[in-house]
């Protein structure tokens, strides 16, 4: 039989499918461009987009092409399911200032991509009867192309009413994501879990890598990488079990001269091997691989500053 022209068993084409929304983006950002693309690739319309700076401008020329850039209030009034994909700090201030001049409507999904925000924020959308989602995919975009493949299995944080949980989940779904439930109460937390295991993490590299170039090594990345991946995935399958070093066996004087080593040639990373010393001898004691008493010589290197103590 000749498919050619379609036919009852071809499969529908994204934007034919049921349920597809106009889709409205209040920032055209690092994340709010790749996911509204997202969402345009399953079918859903992308009908208008606000960009205030040149480099938003060009993300959404690039990854939604066709899209009118117009003024927030413009953006939501023309949309089902409006993004709002601003910064933190700013999306309070937007929320209100878009429930003021009446751009929410009941019946309007509205979704922003906080990690730090739940609903609250959203309470004057709420308010105008709009329908509120958190969906906040737990991925660090950087503005490359790969950002859009990034989407592909990841997990999203969903926080939402109840009655509205699998609308949240088929979003996260089409989008190639694996949904995660978060209550409204735990947001907070939630969110500082993920900045440890990326932000701090970045920090944390690039301290050792400085470390090594002032050590003279050339190409500390590379020397890195192999270290460094392996210490992630033992520490994903273990946990406090992949914990080694010289802090995990009670080695007072290599840490001592660790310090000295830092305050003579690198004196602001003294402050973060503190910190993360102190913070792996806590997770040693408490698994048992340190014991408390082979950590007071340890501790007092280190200060004695040691919750566990």
């Amino acid at each position: 039989m000749d498919h050619a022209h379609g036919s009852p068993l071809d499969p529908p084409s994204p934007a034919d499918r049921p349920g597809r929304l106009a889709v409205g983006l209040v920032g055209a950002g690092r994340a709010g461009s790749v996911l509204a693309a997202a969402l345009a690739r399953v079918g859903h319309r992308t009908v208008a987009v606000s960009a205030v700076s040149s480099a938003s401008r060009e993300r959404a020329a690039k990854r939604l092409p066709g899209a009118p850039v117009v003024p927030p209030d413009a953006v939501v009034a023309a949309a089902d399911l409006a993004l709002l994909a601003v910064p933190d700090d700013a999306l309070e201030p937007l929320v209100t200032g878009l429930a003021e001049v009446g751009a929410f409507r009941p019946g309007q999904l509205v979704v922003h991509i906080s990690g730090a925000h739940g609903l609250d924020v959203l309470q004057p959308a709420i308010r105008a009867g709009a329908l509120p989602l958190a969906l906040h995919p737990i991925m660090t975009f950087t503005g490359r192309d790969e950002d859009e493949s990034r989407l592909v299995g990841v997990h999203w944080g969903v926080t939402t009413v109840p009655e509205l949980r699998p609308v949240g989940e088929a979003l996260v779904v089409e989008m190639g994501g694996e949904p995660l439930w978060v209550e409204n109460s735990q947001r907070a937390l939630y969110h500082a879990a993920l900045v440890v295991a990326a932000n701090h993490l970045v920090t944390l590299i690039n301290d050792a890598v400085d470390l090594l170039r002032a050590a003279g090594v050339e190409r500390p990345g590379a020397a890195l990488a192999p270290l460094a991946g392996a210490a992630l995935d033992n520490a994903l399958r273990s946990g406090d079990a992949a914990l080694t070093g010289p802090v995990s066996r009670g080695d007072a004087g290599t840490v001592a001269n660790h310090l000295d080593a830092l305050r003579g040639r690198h004196p602001s990373a003294v402050a973060g091997y503190l910190a993360m010393a102190r913070r792996t001898a806590d997770r040693a004691i408490a698994a048992g691989r340190l014991d408390p008493a082979s950590a007071e010589g340890l501790l007092d290197v280190l200060g004695g500053h040691s919750t566990s103590t």
